[in-house]
């Protein structure tokens, strides 16, 4: 089975930094997309963040400036490194992979989830 798990989560105070990994396994082709979305309680999950195998980016507006998004292809991992995080950013953050395949139907997996608190 294919698993994405994410790690690097954690508490940091406002202007702080936090690194997140997230790592597939069980699956032997490189993944089409991967990215980052979040949950705040009572909030809709939104799309945080995501990079093709080809290295195109494309961010929320709210972290374009502090988050920066990047993969290892061979790995099939992405990272997420956020820095001058702000309360706002609070959230469960998932990580995501999808992609095509030729004749069948597209996939998308999801990660379990990391807890990123911002507070004084």
């Amino acid at each position: 089975q294919v698993q994405l798990v994410e790690s690097g989560g954690g508490l940091v105070q406002p202007g702080g930094s936090l690194r997140l990994s997230c790592a597939a396994s069980g699956i032997i082709v490189v993944i089409d997309a991967m990215g980052w979305y979040r949950q705040a309680p009572g909030k809709q999950r939104e799309l945080v963040a995501t990079i093709t195998s080809g290295g195109s980016i494309n961010y929320v507006d709210s972290v374009k400036g502090r988050f920066t998004i990047s993969r290892d292809n061979a790995k099939n991992t992405v990272y997420l490194q956020m820095n001058s995080l702000k309360p706002e950013d609070t959230a469960v953050y998932y990580c995501n992979g999808a992609g095509f395949r030729a004749g069948r139907k597209p996939y998308e997996y999801w990660g379990q989830g990391t807890q990123v608190t911002v507070s004084s």
